[in-house]
């Protein structure tokens, strides 16, 4: 029994008088029931939970807490993080490394290299999407911390520029 059977019979149901329905087939059992006490609905607006969030007066703590929230989060996975030997550039994607544009052709970088913000480091390959490292400093590439075609984990170092 696949989806659109279970809607067809969902809708079928749904337009009967039944209140019960029980069917069992195979390895499948569906069993629906309706609602049978009557009910009525008032003429009042009906918040959902995030529209009542959205309605409560701001409070302080909450802004301090959010905010220092978003400090923790926003400084505990920089892309390029500055050491004392340079910046090391992170891998922001779980992925494929490819360290030039195709196999044929040279790497984007290779130790000893100037570069400048916005330059391609290297392509990272995530669920058939390529992905371009750019640089976020300028200066020397002083290592290379991956390596071709190698699987790298979220917030890998993957260069050191100095």
């Amino acid at each position: 029994m696949d989806f659109g059977q279970v809607k067809e019979i969902l809708d079928l149901v749904n337009q009967s008088e039944l209140t019960e329905f029980d069917l069992q087939m195979d390895n499948v059992t569906l069993r629906m029931s309706k609602n049978t006490s009557s009910q009525q609905i008032s003429n009042q607006t009906v918040l959902t939970d995030s529209e009542t969030r959205f309605n409560e007066p701001v409070r302080k703590e909450n802004i301090q807490k959010a905010s220092s929230v978003f400090e923790e989060v926003s400084n505990s996975t920089p892309i390029a993080e500055i050491v004392a030997d340079g910046a090391l550039v992170h891998s922001p994607i779980v992925g494929v490394i490819y360290t030039s544009p195709s196999p044929d052709q040279p790497a984007f970088k290779k130790v000893g290299d100037k570069v400048t913000v916005g330059e391609t480091l290297c392509i990272v390959e995530a669920m058939k999407l390529m992905n371009e490292i750019k640089s976020e400093v300028d200066g020397t590439i002083t290592e290379i911390l991956i390596e071709d075609e190698q699987v790298v984990e979220f917030n890998q170092p993957l260069f050191r520029i100095a």
